[in-house]
């Protein structure tokens, strides 16, 4: 059952040796669960969806890089524990120019952003892919790097707006959002501060987090992510995480453009 699960699952990003022409760039050695030949045996209809839509429009659309799509698909990936898919979206990043020391990076940021088990179920998939590729130990993200500089002023007006809200719920809670997150994870070196935002981003409309968009959204573009590579992300989640979480996203992230200076 198990096996089945993760077989339908998969079926909504097919790719496949099969169809190594039409996919976006990382062929190394990442087969799915099911090649398109399969999926036309179930659902031709969506074999020709992903061959025309996904793999021959999507990904060759200019208002994103490919090394971005791998970014924020991986991100999704890794945020709803699907697994089946991960080798070959973990080598077409590597193929896109995401370095393993930003994949590595951008599974310790998820375990804090989508789960620690979801971020050890990444590891459990990428060692093999990492072994695969003859990566080694010197070039993953050091566990204890030197730390970009913090913006004291932003983080203590941050620190100070979320202990008027939530310091009498769990103090705990906002202990570990200063003290880690923010002055410790967010800090780290080995992912740009960007593509940092760009992976919460993603998970959070993954995982239908609406209510923290606006923060982190405004972050992102803070940090570099302008207008219409967001309007881009966005069209990438849709395939990804499916047009309902989208949908949800879009009014919040409407409301977040239009109260930014223009």
């Amino acid at each position: 059952m198990k096996f089945l699960a993760a077989a339908l699952a998969s079926l909504f990003v097919i790719v496949s040796s099969s169809a190594h022409s039409e996919e976006p760039k990382g062929e190394s050695g990442g087969k799915s669960v099911l090649s398109l030949n399969e999926a036309r045996t179930v659902a031709p209809a969506l074999e020709k969806y992903t061959q025309d839509t996904l793999l021959g429009d999507l990904w060759k659309r200019p208002g994103l890089s490919p090394r971005d799509r791998s970014v924020v698909t991986l991100a999704v990936l890794i945020t709803r524990n699907q697994t089946s898919e991960m080798p070959y979206y973990l080598n077409a990043a590597l193929d896109n120019g995401v370095k393993p020391r930003e994949i590595s990076e951008m599974i310790t940021h998820l375990a804090f952003y989508s789960g620690w088990g979801n971020a050890m179920s990444a590891v459990a998939v990428a060692k093999d892919v990492f072994a695969q590729r003859g990566i080694k130990a010197d070039q993953l993200a050091a566990a204890s790097p030197q730390l970009l500089p913090l913006n004291e002023a932003a983080e203590a007006q941050r620190a100070s707006r979320v202990e008027q809200q939530f310091g009498s719920v769990a103090p705990g809670v906002l202990q570990y959002t200063t003290d880690v997150l923010f002055r410790d994870l967010w800090l780290r070196p080995d992912l740009a501060p960007r593509d940092r935002s760009l992976v919460t981003v993603s998970a959070l409309v993954a995982s239908g987090q609406v209510a923290q968009i606006p923060y982190h959204l405004n972050r992102a573009m803070d940090n570099g992510l302008t207008q219409a590579q967001a309007s881009e992300v966005f069209t990438q989640l849709a395939f990804y995480t499916g047009w309902p979480n989208v949908f949800s996203a879009l009014p919040v992230a409407k409301d977040v453009f239009e109260k930014r200076p223009h």
